[in-house]
């Protein structure tokens, strides 16, 4: 199983999306980037500046939830496409 990285420049919808359950540290955060318009634009450590949380505890925080459940990740919407294009025959 490849190791789980999480970038403190990928923004937090991304997260969420990807991590479902990033969601209960959001909330036990008080933070409301859950369906804030901004979050496709915000990344975690500008949500952990914006919140007087230290980047690297909250990112910690966030990947410690993932580990719990790391059958549900997906592919970034930043890497690169290396899947075969389909052809029709």
């Amino acid at each position: 199983m490849t190791p789980i990285n999480l970038d403190t420049d990928m923004p937090v919808d991304e997260i969420m999306e990807r991590w479902p359950e990033t969601l209960r540290v959001m909330i036990r955060h008080r933070i409301r980037c859950i369906g804030c318009p901004f979050g496709s634009f915000h990344t975690v450590a500008d949500v952990a500046a914006a919140h007087d949380l230290d980047k690297a505890a909250f990112a910690a925080e966030l990947l410690s939830v993932i580990g719990l459940d790391s059958s549900n990740e997906t592919q970034s919407t930043f890497e690169e496409e290396t899947a075969e294009p389909v052809r029709n025959i």
